[in-house]
């Protein structure tokens, strides 16, 4: 079969290319239903991603958040119309030791590899994961964000030591909400704390117990546990409050991205045994505690919501830059794609 490929060429560009597909393969064919656009995306999209890796990298089909439902199946496991939440981790080889969001041969959808944004997406048996029918599909849209959070709490509660009475969260955006969610879904009786900048954001963390503005902490405040959900620049600041505010011996999970080295308070690291973990993207086994995370959770579903920004329904070329547009003036929540092209 042809299949369509909607590819970004040049900086807010995109073009229609024809891959010619094999149904007679173990491949499982997914239509995409909805997708999200991240900020990776974004970059991507208006060209700041930065001359060497644009021109590395595209052209190429953008989007690795998103579900579908399932046309064909040649060994027909599963049926026709089955929600599923597409892995856009593509792991070409298995380790004993590290996982395969780590392995340096694994590709990565939308990022030098083809994403979502295409007429049918051709996956192995263990790159999606099947939905419950009655979940929003809105909130399943950009899935692949919370399952980032949820591999970074798996990291933590394997590494860290066991006084867990207090948490802080710093970043006051997408990843900052879920992660502090998360928290306070599978911690109720520990106390969850927002650190952020903008006041009108923080307002929406109605769930925490306690919401600050980065230049307004108490100064006798103290935390047993960090996560960092900032990026960028700004993350070389919130680690270095972090440490300035965390016990001795507590931990600093990392999840923002930074495109460029920041400075850290390596001294304050060694005198108080700080461990800092590293945290990026995730793998099948993520997408599956999810899922069913979600299913035991339903109220957490109902706060993510929260989360859902702009709905744009694409039907043409057009609507995909339109969608982007509109992403890049949202100043809270996701911009969810329902696809139709």
């Amino acid at each position: 079969m042809i299949n369509q490929v909607y590819r970004l060429v040049s900086p807010r560009q995109f073009e229609i290319t024809y891959k010619d597909r094999s149904l007679q393969s173990d491949y499982v064919v997914v239509r995409p239903t909805y997708l999200s656009i991240c900020a990776a995306d974004q970059r991507y999209y208006t060209g700041t991603r930065g001359k060497e890796a644009m021109a590395k990298k595209l052209p190429m089909a953008l989007i690795h958040e998103g579900i579908g439902k399932i046309v064909y199946d040649p060994l027909n496991e599963f049926k026709t119309g089955t929600p599923v939440v597409m892995v856009p981790n593509t792991p070409v080889e298995d380790d004993d030791v590290i996982a395969e969001n780590y392995l340096r041969s694994s590709k990565f959808r939308s990022s030098g590899y083809d994403g979502f944004m295409q007429d049918y997406v051709f996956l192995k048996r263990d790159r999606f994961v099947t939905l419950p029918e009655d979940l929003d599909p809105h909130v399943s849209a950009f899935m692949e964000l919370i399952t980032i959070a949820m591999h970074c709490l798996v990291r933590f509660e394997a590494k860290a030591h066991v006084r867990r009475s207090n948490f802080g969260v710093w970043g006051d955006g997408n990843l900052g909400y879920i992660t502090s969610l998360i928290l306070k879904k599978r911690y109720p009786e520990s106390k969850v704390m927002i650190f952020g900048k903008n006041q009108y954001k923080l307002e929406h963390f109605s769930f925490v117990d306690e919401a600050y503005q980065i230049d307004q902490i108490p100064e006798d405040l103290q935390i047993d546990h960090a996560f960092e959900a900032v990026g960028s620049k700004g993350s070389q600041y919130a680690i270095n409050q972090i440490i300035d505010y965390l016990h001795p011996e507590g931990t600093i999970s990392l999840m923002g991205v930074s495109e460029y080295p920041i400075e850290i308070n390596t001294r304050m690291i060694l005198e108080k045994g700080i461990t800092v973990i590293g945290s990026s993207r995730s793998g099948r086994a993520d997408f599956e505690n999810t899922v069913e995370f979600m299913k035991e959770h339903p109220e957490f579903v109902e706060y993510l919501g929260t989360l859902v920004g702009e709905v744009q329904v694409v039907r043409t070329i057009q609507d995909i830059n339109d969608a982007f547009e509109k992403d890049l003036t949202s100043s809270w929540g996701k911009t969810v794609i329902e696809w139709k092209i």
